[in-house]
């Protein structure tokens, strides 16, 4: 198994959930195999569990990365650390498969010189976006590190104290005063693929905003995509 080679450009690829379509998505293998290949940056998705700790996943509950379900949100770290997840295919019995820390993704990020595309899951409080920050500052990456959320809130908190810090608003469609709202609140745009064209990308770079577009695994797809200028495609395969 090895990722699906294109040509992007001077598009840089993203590695969804770490090389995702080889290895289980968000554990340290599959960052790993990121690092190991030639992404500009690996995303993931962190989550504040019930004790206020940081432990990277997607989903709100367990149900769809191994046989236990339980939520996140809802249980300790420790718990959730414990869970041994499955294979991409369903296969049991890997003791290296676990959720990840905030810390062990972006360790790794640092080792193999990657930008940490890091999602914060969820409405966050100030004190805990911030608390995210500090973690990533105290590991020397804040200034290699592209903060993205559904949440525009996270995002507001991050820009009053890091004015400088790159983030990206999530979104799943283009809507009427999107570049109004990201030109004032100096924010890119991370956006559904599907959502776009050639002349969005155009209007967008126009107004000085960077795209990045999710989640693309068609080679054809991604080379046209490539082709309208946008500046980053995250992918679960591609590279």
């Amino acid at each position: 198994m090895n990722t699906v080679k294109i040509d992007p450009g001077s598009t840089k690829m993203i590695a969804h959930r770490g090389v995702s379509g080889l290895e289980k998505e968000n554990t340290c293998a599959a960052f790993v195999a990121a690092g190991n290949r030639s992404y500009y940056g690996i995303e993931t998705d962190v989550h504040v569990t019930k004790d206020g700790k940081f432990i990277v996943i997607h989903d709100d509950d367990t149900a769809r990365v191994c046989s236990e379900n339980i939520s996140v949100e809802g249980s300790s770290f420790e718990e959730l650390r414990s869970l041994k997840l499955d294979g991409i295919k369903g296969e049991k019995g890997r003791n290296d498969l676990c959720l990840p820390s905030l810390e062990e993704y972006i360790t790794i990020c640092r080792k193999y010189e990657k930008i940490a595309v890091l999602e914060l899951k969820n409405e966050m409080t100030r004190e805990q976006v911030l608390e995210i920050c500090a973690e990533i500052d105290s590991l020397g990456m804040l200034g290699n590190t592209v903060f993205i959320s559904f949440a525009f809130n996270n995002l507001v908190y991050i820009r009053e104290r890091y004015p400088e810090q790159t983030v990206q608003f999530l979104t799943d469609g283009f809507y009427d005063g999107l570049i109004e709202t990201l030109v004032e609140h100096n924010m890119d745009l991370d956006v559904n693929f599907t959502a776009l064209d050639r002349e969005k990308v155009a209007l967008l770079h126009s107004k000085g905003l960077k795209v990045n577009v999710w989640t693309v695994d068609d080679k054809e797809t991604a080379e046209e995509i490539s082709s309208w200028g946008c500046d980053f495609i995250t992918s679960n395969i591609l590279e």
